[in-house]
């Protein structure tokens, strides 16, 4: 029971950090329809930007944790944020009125540009992390197994749940939510009622890759190691989560992550590990047979 429950926490932060990713998937898709497989990679240069941060700050002197958590926190969302600007104003507004498969090719056509522009930068090979925060609490240290929960584990969820609150009363309560919520009814009648689509538009691509940057930055310190390829990955399970909770949804997104993250990390512990990624992607092809529209999906009634 023990060790299952220390699987538990473990499922459970790395699915935080999945569904931090799977936000960023599910609020473009719910705008524009479309799916960013750039969103990944965006998620990957956070996690560089996070340890060229620490990097920086060690050299000059800034070694008290928490503030140089809070400086690397800004710095990788604000630098991850232009280039989320950045890949919507190349790859997607151009051709937002063309054919739907034309942004989804240059979408996929962004990725393996910022793969091969990090690999450029940084080089192929991997980059370790010294870890940055130590320590945790140990319970039933008498039995079996004693179950550990470590503050870096306590921090990713709660900073998990602060983000999915603050963003679910952005959309709910901001004027911004508001005209976020009508382009995704329609952007035609939007426009006519004075929203600025292609702001609101932009600003999610922004919102969403502020978010892959924490979910980077978080990667980092959990695993303490990177390369510019991890993107890849990372991204297809977020957006498997995002379509296992229903694309469109953000407690979906939230709800998919954890549930792979779940999947993937009892699978490690009790089966053979080489497969947990067949496992999450078997789960997704199960769901979308019986339920297309995901576990918290609404299916989209169209007007004729």
């Amino acid at each position: 029971m023990e060790y299952f429950i220390q699987q538990l926490i473990n499922g459970v932060t790395l699915g935080s950090i999945y569904g931090l990713i799977a936000i960023g998937y599910t609020m473009v898709y719910g705008i524009i329809g479309m799916i960013n497989f750039a969103h990944g990679d965006i998620f990957m240069i956070g996690a560089f930007l996070s340890l060229i941060t620490f990097l920086v700050l060690g050299i000059i002197g800034i070694t008290w944790i928490p503030l140089a958590l809070l400086i690397v926190l800004l710095v990788s969302m604000l630098i991850a944020a232009i280039y989320g600007w950045t890949v919507e104003r190349l790859a997607y507004r151009p051709l937002r009125g063309s054919f739907r498969l034309a942004p989804l090719i240059s979408a996929i056509g962004m990725s393996i540009f910022l793969q091969n522009y990090v690999q450029l930068l940084q080089g192929a090979r991997v980059r370790p992390v010294p870890p940055v925060i130590s320590g945790g609490f140990t319970f039933l240290e008498g039995g079996s197994f004693p179950i550990t929960v470590s503050y870096l584990q306590i921090v990713i969820v709660l900073l998990t749940i602060a983000l999915m609150t603050g963003f679910a009363l952005l959309i709910a309560r901001t004027s911004l939510g508001r005209a976020q919520r009508g382009c995704e009814q329609d952007r035609t009648m939007s426009a006519l009622l004075g929203i600025n689509v292609d702001r609101t538009i932009s600003l999610t691509f922004v919102m969403g890759a502020a978010l892959a940057a924490v979910a980077g930055m978080l990667f980092v310190l959990y695993y303490g190691v990177i390369d510019f390829y991890i993107g890849f990955l990372a991204g297809i399970k977020a957006f498997t989560a995002a379509v296992l909770g229903g694309i469109g949804s953000l407690p979906g997104a939230m709800l998919g992550g954890l549930l792979i993250g779940l999947i993937e990390t009892y699978w490690s512990a009790y089966f053979s590990i080489e497969y947990k990624d067949v496992a999450a992607f078997a789960i997704l092809v199960l769901v979308l047979i019986f339920r297309p529209t995901g576990l918290l999906g609404k299916p989209e009634i169209e007007k004729v």
